[in-house]
């Protein structure tokens, strides 16, 4: 049974062909640049070239590819983008065509003069990925499901913090379901204001087979407790520190989510993680401290009676933030490979979404002594 679990941060997409007649060690694994990252070499090409360009397709991961599209404006070029592929840049379409982007239809995108350079936005490949498999005779005809995981703000309405909205939205998923893969979902069950959610579980349907898809930082998070150390910690705090944003989760008995702290890594110094971290760990965070700094916020759910901190576990493409903590951080290799631990998680996800393959799964990920997977919980 194989498995195609894809990670797909602002830097790389992390790639795991996941066969349960392996070890885990054993399994396929790439890491690319990710669809912005792409995305932003072609629109800097057609500014080179000084061509005109219309971005079609859907909403996708923004950043490196919309501030080349700001560069693209800057050097007096045209843009033009359909509205679905201009949410990428604000879910606010008046707010795009403040910038300059002139808002077509989908039927326009064909009427536009051949010189017109055009973009397709999407964070998800499957059929570019096949291919560049199938060129090293490994097919993707036989999987058994996709995952993918990215990163959603969610489409906050006008006149709401896009930061207030993502972080009401984790709030949410952990007081209806306390656990990890609570942030997972059936490609059919997404809810409809993660767009970005829903727009990568179209393109993964291309696989004709059941797709899972989930956020990245619980998902990051959830592959760091397979780690052999992080999986005996009854009590815990794990922290992805990713290129865009730092989430960390506190875990008591059973793996329960205690607190929540969610920041933009740009933002965060050594020394200023570290405090965050120390008040989460005590209970003592809270959401105005982290919002006010141009976080997403804080949430206890718990206190903290004993006043001791747990012990600390990092991954994340960034954690080299926390090198000098004073907190004394683990730094967790799941499987013995930290890139991978978004992948990790989307697989636990997929065993909890699709009990039809958690059996064999598990078979290959349980880590915990008891035989356990580390992320159940009561």
């Amino acid at each position: 049974m194989k498995i195609l679990a894809v990670d797909v941060g602002t830097g790389t997409q992390d790639i795991l062909l996941f066969d349960s007649h392996l070890d885990v060690e054993n399994a396929l694994q790439l890491v690319l640049p990710s669809a912005t990252m792409i995305l932003r070499r072609r629109i800097q090409r057609a500014t080179q070239r000084r061509s005109a360009i219309v971005l079609y397709g859907q909403i996708m991961g923004g950043g490196p590819c919309a501030w080349a599209v700001e560069d693209h404006l800057k050097a007096g070029l045209t843009v033009y983008a359909t509205p679905s592929a201009a949410q990428t840049l604000n879910d606010d379409l008046e707010a795009v065509e403040d910038m300059g982007v002139r808002v077509i239809t989908e039927s326009d995108v064909y009427r536009l003069p051949e010189g017109v350079e055009r973009i397709e936005m999407k964070d998800f490949d499957f059929g570019m990925l096949r291919r560049t498999l199938l060129s090293y005779e490994v097919s993707l005809d036989d999987l058994a499901a996709v995952a993918v995981a990215v990163f959603d703000h969610g489409a906050a309405p006008r006149g709401v913090s896009d930061r207030q909205f993502r972080f009401d939205y984790l709030d949410r998923r952990i007081r209806v379901e306390n656990r990890l893969s609570a942030f997972a979902y059936p490609a059919q069950a997404v809810p409809p204001e993660m767009t970005r959610l829903q727009a990568v579980a179209e393109q993964a349907q291309m696989a004709g087979v059941p797709v899972v898809v989930m956020d990245t930082a619980p998902a990051a998070v959830l592959g760091a407790l397979f780690d052999p150390q992080v999986s005996r910690w009854e009590h815990a705090l794990v922290v992805n520190v990713g290129n865009f944003h730092t989430l960390a989760f506190r875990f008591g008995e059973r793996r329960r989510i205690e607190g929540v702290f969610e920041h933009h890594t740009g933002f965060l110094t050594p020394e200023k993680l570290d405090a965050y971290l120390t008040a989460l760990a005590q209970g003592t965070l809270t959401h105005e401290e982290v919002f006010s700094d141009m976080g997403h916020g804080a949430l206890v759910y718990h206190s903290n009676d004993t006043g001791e901190l747990p012990p600390v576990a990092v991954t994340g493409p960034r954690r080299s933030l926390m090198r000098a903590s004073t907190l004394r951080p683990y730094f967790a290799t799941p499987f013995g490979d930290m890139m991978m631990s978004g992948c990790f998680g989307l697989l636990a996800a997929v065993a909890d979404h699709l009990p039809n393959l958690r059996e064999e799964i598990l078979e290959r990920l349980h880590a915990a002594p008891s035989g356990a997977a580390p992320w159940d919980t009561p």
